[in-house]
């Protein structure tokens, strides 16, 4: 099994599926271009306004459209690292994407090579990702988003620092023997440019491989009508994330075989 299949088990958000030229895949490319983006968003606008009953900011759809798409791009090679023991090497040439009106956006690759990581240190795997994955393949996406929707760079970096937050909290939910390694590869990564400064990694818990991502900036999702602040958000209330990470960790306890290997 490779280390991207190894990662698809976590599931959809940490698929990319082999590229077979089925019609309907488009080159990553064109996620760098405006007017496509500008598509996704407003299909994101609709669905939002009609959950949400109400009219939705296109800058807030803007920002929450790019969490979703950083997610489905940093989620993988992370995953990968951490549970397959080899980080892919991503070419923008090399990836495709399908459009869907809601979920995770569908990726493929084809002939990506991968570096083998089971012995390097977290800061270097950390290092790799940012250089190939952070700045190579969504750092034009995030400018594209910037210079369209006019979002401020501390909440695209910020929602980058988020999706890598995130995975790493599926990651210790599936595969809790690896939630540490997967914790000190996003730790490194938000110690360096572009992401430090964006948000903290908070491990409350010593007795438990449990990670929380604490931002510094917001998404922008309570401007949502009924959205309310995610759990990582700055908004977010000291007493009521503590009540949230307590009742993850709880749930961590009553679970079978917590964190005590690699499967």
């Amino acid at each position: 099994m490779t280390a991207l299949e190894a990662a698809a088990r976590l599931g959809p958000y940490f698929t990319w599926e082999p590229y077979d030229g089925a019609p309907g895949w488009r080159p990553l490319r064109e996620l760098r271009d405006g007017e496509v983006i500008a598509e996704r968003v407003e299909i994101g606008r609709r669905t939002l306004a009609a959950m949400s009953g109400g009219g939705v900011d296109e800058r807030v759809v803007a920002s929450i459209v790019f969490l979703g798409l950083a997610s489905r791009l940093l989620s993988p090679p992370l995953a990968a690292a951490a549970v397959g023991n080899a980080l892919p090497v991503p070419d923008a040439d090399r990836l495709w994407w399908r459009p869907v009106d809601s979920g995770p956006m569908p990726i493929a690759c084809r002939d990506l090579t991968a570096v083998a990581c089971a012995d390097q240190p977290a800061a270097d795997i950390a290092g790799t990702l940012t250089r190939t994955v952070t700045q190579g393949l969504v750092e034009p996406i995030l400018g594209a988003f910037r210079r369209r929707f006019v979002l401020s760079p501390q909440v695209l970096w910020g929602n980058v620092a988020s999706a890598l937050g995130g995975a790493a909290g599926m990651i210790a939910g599936s595969v809790p023997g690896r939630a540490a390694r997967a914790a000190a590869v996003v730790d490194a990564a938000l110690a360096v440019a572009p992401l430090s400064g964006t948000a903290t990694l908070v491990h409350p818990d010593p007795g438990k491989n449990r990670w929380f991502l604490v931002r510094n900036n917001c998404c922008l999702y309570y401007r949502i009508p009924g959205g309310g602040t995610c759990g990582d958000c700055v908004l977010t209330p000291q007493h009521i994330r503590e009540q949230q990470w307590r009742a993850q960790l709880e749930r961590v306890l009553r679970s079978p075989g917590d964190y005590g290997g690699d499967d």
